[in-house]
């Protein structure tokens, strides 16, 4: 049974919300994580090395969005095999308040502490 407090439509929906704004950022973003090119005679030495640190940036916020990805796929089988809520490691519910402003969330207070 998924959490009794939480309304699980609204979650579903937040959850697809968020996993449509995290693929069109990381479509949006696609160009800046390509090879830079470092060719000196048409670009200096910091303006290669800045752009090396944006391509950088550009693939960690990249891992952060497939991170999260792979989170909202989690919550969302949670939902199907309705133990949305559960804590992984005590079994108890999380707090509907914690759950309603993080639907990721694995476990309950007291276990990730």
């Amino acid at each position: 049974m998924n959490h009794p407090e939480i309304d699980i439509p609204a979650v579903k929906q937040t959850l697809y919300d968020m996993q449509v704004r995290l693929k069109e950022e990381s479509e949006s973003s696609a160009e800046s994580r390509e090879t830079v090119v470092l060719d000196q005679t048409s670009v200096g030495r910091l303006s290669r090395m800045d752009a090396l640190q944006g391509q950088a940036m550009a693939k960690a916020e990249e891992q952060r969005r497939q991170m999260a990805l792979r989170r909202i796929s989690g919550a969302l089988q949670r939902i199907e095999h309705q133990n949305f809520g559960e804590c992984i490691e005590c079994g108890e519910w999380i707090g509907a308040k914690r759950l309603t402003w993080d639907p990721l969330v694995l476990k309950c207070i007291e276990c990730a502490e």
